[in-house]
């Protein structure tokens, strides 16, 4: 088994251990989540392992609950069939997504990672506003995003498609790779040292897998084809799951989001559409939304070229998907305190009642 600083462990989560050492207990990294249970690699083995009640009992929402990436504490008898999540240990970072459907919640896609790969495929699903809404979560991750543009073997031009969203996103490095043939996968080599975390996203037929499969030099995860009508895929991947490299690293793999939903995107939005931002210092209103006000220096610029009508119409759209969000987020916690409030009241009614007796 890897030691504890190849899976990543450091100062930080040493000192938020301590206060849940003791008898029994152990540190450990949550590597695959299915069904409330986990599978947890710790220095000496690797364990099946549930949320203890109280933890469930407590959490806030999903979101404060174990995910693929997170140091856990473990309470584990030696001859056990499994052990249990005592505590959570505090992130150093998470890429977050609204839960798919309806429900407005937070979904902790993995956590605790150093880098974010954003996978891309280059051949008929390519899709530079994919990729921005992608880089727009990634940068609310503490995470340093990474453009991956798989399947250099299927381009037509690939310096075109790199050229693309390197002026896109001139701060984020786009490394052109094939997990085919193994074509730039030496420039991955500087982002998977020993106990650094990798989180490969993207939607389904990307390649996630097979450039997982490729960095272990084994058949490690499924692969499937993508259909040759829209080179779309179907999901290879079936749970998000974290794996050591012969290297040192760690990789966590994800299935295939087709429905990547904005969660708390504001530093996101201000770095991933920063030439947006500089634009609109030139606006006549201060809280121009860049839509239908007058003197907008950034519809000015979509109509004279200086601006992708594209990006500007992600932009506009990503922004109106933000808000509408952080609207539902304020109508629950309206309702969830007026609710709180009933139940004081409630319970001050009965109180008295008790006084007056």
């Amino acid at each position: 088994m890897p030691s504890l600083p190849e899976l990543g462990w450091n100062e930080h989560f040493a000192r938020a251990y301590q206060v849940h050492d003791g008898p029994g207990m152990l540190p450990g990294r949550v590597a695959l989540e299915h069904n409330q249970f986990y599978r947890v690699l710790t220095q000496d083995a690797e364990l099946l392992a549930e949320a203890a009640g109280r933890l469930k009992h407590e959490a806030a929402g999903r979101h404060e609950l174990p995910a693929v990436g997170d140091w856990v504490a473990l309470k584990y008898d030696a001859g056990g069939d499994q052990a249990v999540i005592r505590a959570v240990l505090p992130r150093l970072g998470k890429f977050s997504r609204k839960s798919a459907g309806a429900w407005t919640d937070e979904q902790v896609v993995a956590a605790n990672i150093d880098t974010v790969f954003l996978v891309s495929g280059l051949d008929g699903d390519f899709n530079p506003r994919r990729i921005e809404r992608y880089l727009t979560l990634a940068r609310q991750s503490q995470a340093r995003p990474v453009v991956i543009l798989n399947k250099t073997d299927l381009a037509d031009d690939v310096a075109e498609a790199v050229a693309l969203i390197v002026g896109m996103a001139p701060d984020v490095p786009v490394l052109a790779i094939s997990a085919v043939d193994g074509q730039g996968f030496e420039s991955l080599i500087p982002y998977l040292g020993v106990g650094m975390t990798v989180a490969l996203l993207g939607s389904s037929g990307v390649g996630k897998s097979s450039i997982v499969n490729r960095l272990v030099g084994a058949r490690v995860l499924p692969t499937r084809s993508v259909r040759e009508s829209d080179s779309r895929g179907r999901h290879a991947s079936v749970h998000r799951q974290m794996i050591t490299l012969p290297g040192g690293g760690l990789v966590i793999d994800t299935p295939g989001m087709r429905e990547l939903q904005l969660w708390g995107v504001d530093k996101g939005m201000s770095t991933t559409f920063e030439d947006i931002d500089v634009l609109g210092a030139g606006c006549r209103f201060r809280d121009c939304r860049h839509q239908k006000e007058p003197g907008c220096a950034v519809k000015a610029a979509v109509e004279d070229d200086t601006l992708d009508a594209a990006r500007y119409e992600n932009y506009v759209k990503l922004q109106l998907e933000s808000a509408e969000l952080q609207r539902r987020l304020d109508e629950r916690a309206l309702l969830e305190q007026k609710r709180q409030s009933k139940v004081r009241g409630k319970a001050l009614k009965a109180l008295q009642k008790d006084r007056d007796r």
